[in-house]
Order: C-alpha cells, then structure tokens, then sequence
C-alpha cells in the first residue's frame, strides 16, 4: 500500500485539475446515473470524517485514457486537529479498510496526498489539501457551512469519479 507521506500544495499538479472542472466537450455531459457513482464517497466522508459535502456532475479529464470522461465530483470541507500529513493518511487507511483499492497504473501522486482508487465500477481521483485552492462554488459552500471544533484546522477533500477502466496501453 502506497500511503501519502506529506501534504503540500503543488500548483503544478492542482492548476490542471481545477482547470478541468467545468470544462466539457460535446457528448461528455454528466447525467444523474454517474452523480450516483459519487453517492458512496459523500456518504463516506460525512458519516465517517464528519465533513460537509456536496455531489455535483463533472466532466472529467481522464488522463490515463486521454478522454474526457461524464462523471461526478464530490467537494468536502472537514476539521482536524491532527496534521494535514496524518489527517491524510487515516482516510486512505479508512478508505483501504473499507474496500478501496489503488487503480492499475494510476498516475497520481502520492507524495502529495493524492491518489486514484478504485470501488467496484467506480474509479476515483481523491486529493487532499489545506485552504480554498480550487474556487468553485461548491468549495466556498462547504467552507462556509463548515464549524471546525475548537482547536481543529479546516482540510479540504477533492474527488472526482468515472467509470473504471484499464489505463491507457
């Protein structure tokens, strides 16, 4: 198992992503059956890490496939008093432990606490990280509604889904 091992933001990595959401090519729109593929990672994120979330459509930039994939996005604002590096370590130990695994040749980074994981048909991009970074709507919705405990620091969670598939030859 691949755990995360430090949590920096990485403009490099971060900027491709955010610059993906909400761009669509045509025939690559999201229906309420792939909304449902993100249904499992909300549930898991509010019931077990006590985040506020919300599920959206996404277009997706699939980069192991070179495609432009409908899928679903899940954005989640939790608190944690325990440092971003560890917070990030117990969900993928949570996640692993609940039946995730890690993609074949998933391309991601590790080292910056985010990682492609798989559930049943559902492949997953989760990243981790601290501050608003992304901008969208939902973001500053679920940075908003979220209370943080005394004593605890506001994290972020980005995830996006598709479909599984192989990744590219």
């Amino acid at each position: 198992m691949t755990r995360p091992i430090m949590v920096r933001i990485s403009w490099a990595f971060l900027l491709p992503l955010t610059a993906s959401l909400g761009c669509a090519a045509p025939g690559t729109e999201a229906g309420p059956q792939q909304v449902q593929r993100c249904e499992p990672v909300q549930r898991f994120l509010t019931e077990e890490f006590g985040m506020v979330a919300e599920t959206e459509r996404d277009t997706v930039d699939e980069w192991r496939t070179q495609k432009m994939l409908a899928g679903c996005r899940v954005t989640a604002a939790g608190g944690t008093q325990l440092g971003m590096a560890d917070t990030a370590g117990l969900l993928y130990d949570r996640l692993f432990a609940a039946g995730w695994t890690r993609t074949p040749d998933p391309r991601d980074a590790p080292n910056e606490s985010a990682l492609r994981l798989r559930l049943d048909d559902t492949d997953c991009f989760f990243s981790v990280y601290s501050r608003i970074v992304i901008g969208t709507a939902a973001e500053m919705r679920v940075n908003r509604a979220l209370m943080p405990g005394s004593g605890e620091a506001r994290y972020n969670v980005l995830v996006q889904c598709v479909p599984a598939m192989a990744a590219a030859p």
